[in-house]
């Protein structure tokens, strides 16, 4: 995330103008498609005066009820600490004084992995069908370039993901401009067909919306899939809300994205109200000539949609390493500014590849929707749930209120993921596949954790115990501070004991060093280090950190322990455990399983030397074999 301290001093229409770039990419992407299959495909409604303005009414209030109401005004209410996104909603909500039971905590955090999963799967199908939407403007250039739509977009994709390790900071400052640019543009072509059309204004009446469901009830669910597509977008307001703040993004919205869009979905529908004929409805807003800027212009924003998504796993990533719910992977930091600005290669590849096999395998936009929708769909229906707990927990509303306007959410949210979940069998099942997937292995991860925090637990003594024997033993001391990494009871942990059972010494000085993440974005200054004196030279050391604070534990070292003890890094040593791992016989088959995929990960994590910062002149590793 981008330092908060720095937005709150930079002027707001700064920081919105750059919330164009980041925030609003995806929603300012769906006029290419979303309008367009509210009439294409067998199950389209049929093109006529009446059908025009009831299916711009449902996009329109749409986008009034789901993102500006529920998510404008109310959702980006909840944040943690400044941080957004559906993994701090669910640990805002665990820290409050309404979930304290460990049944209530389970499934609060269990809907936040289910909806961090389904942003995971909506990330690898968003960037493939904006991508491959803008550069089907190609086809209206000229039928012979079709064949160059599915190469470019490959290209596009490629390119974009292979510059992912430079940081995005300097073409980032280029983002905001380029979508104001193309909302101006969005909401320009979308006024001069509307003058064209003025009749079409009466799609601001919601009673033709739904007089519109009702006459083509046929049509109904398959539209309301389609109409979907235009609020796709709604839940990366929340998700980016740390990058900004609750006030930008509010000033983009109301006073740039929301009447641009608008404009642009009443356009497309003044435009085939006039000429029904019209292939494209997006790109036909432009004259012949005007199709290939548009194009490029669209594929610019759609790269920058793209790029927003891409960032926004990334944080999602390091906010779930830092919760225990993945495996710690490599997370390189490309600025030396901006915190938030970082690269993980597992997950950027991952992404691309998952791109690549939907771009070459569907072929076109229009086969890729039936898998997009489903996911985000769920993703908002879950962000309901959360809602009503935090309403009741941290906004102290009502029961009344809080389940009237969930209520509310829910009809819709429902509405919408009953008409995409009837897609599931033409392609809406990859989504739910790799988000099921994911959602297994974060489960798995947490489940082998607190197993193996059992058995080392259960191996280790209470640091009273090995004080008690030392006031009656003499071991040899050598000068220096040792710090072990422990649990959060405090427990010796193994590398201790391996160490003092074979080499037979202690440093004068052992720190026992437990690393808290907090289930807050980022730690206050009275809670981020607790330091106490057991005797014999022991201390046990706790460090905490917010889930989208860096783990630097040398750094937090330096900052905290300045007293009598201090740390020396010269003359410091950290022992770390290096666990192999046996899988117990007496387990059944699915144990041994999920085990065998702990162990796995466990393998090709990052390892705590890099994770956490640690000199590695400095680090002893000692063996252990833990049975599982």
């Amino acid at each position: 995330m981008e330092n908060n301290q720095e937005h709150r001093s930079s002027p707001q229409w700064k920081l919105a103008l750059a919330a164009l770039g980041i925030v609003f990419g995806d929603i300012g992407t769906s006029p290419l498609y979303a309008f367009r299959e509210c009439f294409s495909g067998a199950h389209g409604a049929p093109i006529i005066a009446e059908n025009m303005v009831g299916a711009a009414s449902l996009i329109v209030w749409s986008i009034i009820f789901v993102v500006t109401f529920k998510y404008v005004f109310l959702v980006l209410r909840l944040d943690n600490k400044g941080e957004g996104g559906i993994l701090a909603l669910s640990a805002l909500i665990r820290g409050s004084r309404a979930a304290q039971g460990k049944a209530d905590k389970a499934w609060i955090f269990g809907l936040g992995l289910l909806g961090a999963a389904l942003i995971y799967a909506d990330g690898m199908i968003t960037p493939s069908i904006s991508v491959l939407s803008a550069v089907e403007g190609l086809n209206l250039i000229s039928p012979e370039m079709q064949e160059y739509v599915v190469p470019a977009a490959l290209v596009i994709i490629v390119m974009l993901f292979s510059i992912q390790r430079y940081g995005t900071g300097k073409v980032g400052a280029l983002f905001g401009p380029i979508l104001m640019i193309w909302f101006l543009t969005l909401g320009g072509l979308g006024l001069k067909w509307i003058i064209a059309h003025p009749a079409i204004l009466l799609s601001i009446n919601p009673l033709t919306g739904a007089e519109f469901l009702v006459h083509e009830w046929r049509h109904a669910v398959p539209l309301l899939s389609a109409v979907f597509l235009a609020v796709t977008g709604g839940e990366a307001l929340y998700t980016d809300l740390g990058h900004f703040g609750r006030k930008p993004i509010r000033i983009a919205w109301f006073s740039v994205v929301f009447p641009c869009l608008i404009l642009n979905y009443l356009g497309q529908a003044a435009l085939l109200t006039l000429h029904p004929d019209t292939t494209n409805t997006f790109y036909n807003l432009v004259p012949k000539a005007g199709v290939l800027p548009l194009t490029i212009l669209a594929t610019a924003a759609a790269v920058i949609a793209s790029q927003a998504l891409i960032s926004g796993a990334y944080s999602l990533t390091t906010q779930a390493i830092q919760l225990g719910c993945v495996p710690r992977l490599r997370v390189l930091y490309t600025s030396t500014t901006e915190k938030g600005q970082v690269y993980l290669p597992m997950i950027n590849w991952m992404l691309m590849i998952a791109c690549i096999i939907l771009i070459s395998t569907r072929q076109s936009s229009a086969n890729l929707f039936p898998a997009y929708g489903i996911a985000i769909s769920m993703t908002m229906t879950v962000t309901s749930f959360l809602f009503f707990q935090a309403a009741r927990s941290v906004l102290g509303w009502s029961k009344i209120r809080a389940y009237t306007v969930t209520a509310a959410f829910l009809i819709i949210d429902c509405a919408f993921l009953f008409a995409n979940g009837l897609k599931i069998a033409q392609g809406g099942w990859v989504p739910l596949a790799v988000a099921f997937l994911i959602v297994f292995i974060m489960t798995t991860w947490r489940w082998g954790r607190e197993r193996l925090g059992k058995r080392m637990e259960k191996a280790s003594i209470p640091a009273e115990i090995l004080i008690e024997d030392l006031e009656r033993k003499e071991v040899h001391r050598v000068s220096g501070t040792a710090f072990y990494m422990c649990g959060k009871t405090g427990g010796i942990p193994l590398a201790l004991l391996h160490n003092l059972k074979h080499n037979q010494v202690l440093h004068e000085r052992v720190i026992l060093l437990h690393v808290e993440t907090l289930d807050s974005s980022h730690a206050m200054d009275e809670e981020k280090y607790d330091l106490r004196e057991l005797g014999q030279g022991f201390y046990l050391l706790q460090l905490r950190f917010g889930f989208s604070e860096t783990p630097n534990v040398p750094q937090a070292l330096k900052e905290h322990l300045t007293g009598e003890i201090k740390y020396e890094g010269q003359k410091s040593t950290f022992f770390l455990g290096r666990e192999t791992y046996a899988v117990s016989r007496n387990l059944n088959a699915w144990e041994r399983l999920r085990l065998a995929i702990f162990a796995s990960m466990t393998r090709n994590a990052t390892p705590a030397t890099a994770y956490f910062s640690l000199p590695p002149s400095r680090v002893v590793e000692l063996g252990a074999q833990i049975s599982l």
